[in-house]
């Protein structure tokens, strides 16, 4: 093996290397809370709406109420059913993961749009409003035919989240759309999941973007990083963690057996915060009146047992992945769809972060420490 990386720091990981700038958003040291453009996130989900969040995202500031309202017309423009993509969802296997289905969508999308592709930051907002648009009802549509249900259609009249909910689940009695409450809890979810700096599925997509490739390869590219366990499938391993355990009266021996065993718990601990998942408070209460509302107090005791279990061994606490996992799943969602819902919220950041890179672009190519061979000699498959 070669010598040559001696002396080399290398950041495994690219932990602790600082990249590039960033306006979107930051964790404040002081704080410890994650900020969108200067605003706690905490209080954002308490005041505002997830199209309000979208907004400041993009433009670095909130809207006022005509600004929010035409943004809201522009959006909900692009709620049309495409019939290819329809067709295409449903050609799709029934067994593949919901994520699968939702990175071919984009590919799909790209290659229908007739506008040639600029890196102008208004072309890129278009794309946007049209992922906004399109994507929620990509993953109703799969949600739909998977138990072989017709295709509810958008309405443009209502938000983000309820639009969503209703094309997912209906519009009757039982249905999360129904219900102002659960269409709020969903909708503060969607706002903690919107954006978190230079995370894994971002600065993939910065790293596509940095090449002057378009936006929904960026957004193909993100949602391939975003797919991963250690990245948005954390939501999903904690409801597939929950539903093993089934008796929260088992949970603390089932984190202390699997700590014991070195193996890696999901929805515990952050690279980024030292003192705790600033967001997770908020998801945790509207999670604690999810369960309220629909009889989870089962999954709140596994919550509070595998928590505190955890916290005595590891002094690791719970980021935000932990209550999502549960709360989407007392909404309905089957647990292979966490992660798509994350990506719904997830298109806000990620197009920010876009044109934010756009604006001062450079090629992101970093170095690697060599540890192979040194040069040698080819020698002919007769001498062998």
């Amino acid at each position: 093996m070669s010598n040559a990386t001696e002396n080399q720091d290398v950041r495994k990981g690219l932990n602790g290397v600082i990249a590039d700038y960033t306006g979107v958003s930051k964790v404040m040291p002081e704080t410890n809370s994650l900020t969108y453009r200067g605003y706690a996130v905490q209080d954002l989900v308490e005041h505002c709406s997830f199209e309000e969040v979208f907004y400041l995202l993009w433009k670095g500031e909130l809207p006022t109420a005509e600004q929010l309202e035409e943004f809201n017309r522009k959006g909900r423009s692009h709620r049309s059913l495409d019939p290819g993509l329809i067709a295409l969802i449903h050609s799709l296997p029934k067994d593949c993961h919901p994520m699968d289905v939702l990175r071919t969508a984009v590919s799909y999308m790209g290659t229908k749009d007739v506008e040639p592709f600029t890196t102008d930051s208004e072309h890129i907002f278009n794309v946007g409003h049209h992922l906004l648009a399109q994507l929620p009802m990509a993953v109703a549509m799969d949600i739909r035919r998977r138990q072989g249900l017709d295709i509810v259609a958008p309405d443009p009249d209502k938000g983000v989240a309820e639009n969503f909910l209703s094309m997912a689940f209906g519009v009757g009695e039982d249905s999360p759309a129904s219900n102002p409450e659960d269409v709020r809890d969903f909708e503060k979810s969607l706002i903690l999941y919107a954006e978190h700096s230079f995370n894994a599925s971002t600065f993939t997509a910065r790293v596509i973007t940095s090449t002057r490739s378009d936006v929904y390869s960026a957004i193909t590219g993100a949602i391939g990083a975003l797919k991963g366990p250690l990245h948005g499938g954390a939501n999903e391993f904690v409801m597939h963690t929950m539903l093993e355990i089934d008796d929260p009266a088992k949970a603390a021996d089932w984190i202390n057996n699997t700590l014991d065993n070195k193996d890696v718990i999901m929805g515990f601990g952050h690279r980024v915060y030292k003192r705790g998942d600033s967001r997770v408070p908020s998801m945790e209460a509207s999670f604690r009146a999810l369960a309220e509302r629909h009889d989870g107090g089962k999954w709140v005791e596994m919550y509070e047992n595998m928590a505190v279990a955890m916290d005595e061994r590891t002094g690791i606490k719970p980021n935000l992945d932990f209550p999502a996992g549960p709360a989407y799943y007392l909404l309905g969602f089957e647990v292979d769809f966490f992660t798509p819902l994350f990506v719904l919220a997830r298109v806000a950041g990620w197009t920010a972060h876009i044109v934010e890179q756009y604006e001062n672009n450079s090629l992101i190519r970093p170095l690697s420490a060599y540890n192979g061979s040194e040069q040698r000699e080819v020698t002919p498959i007769a001498q062998r």
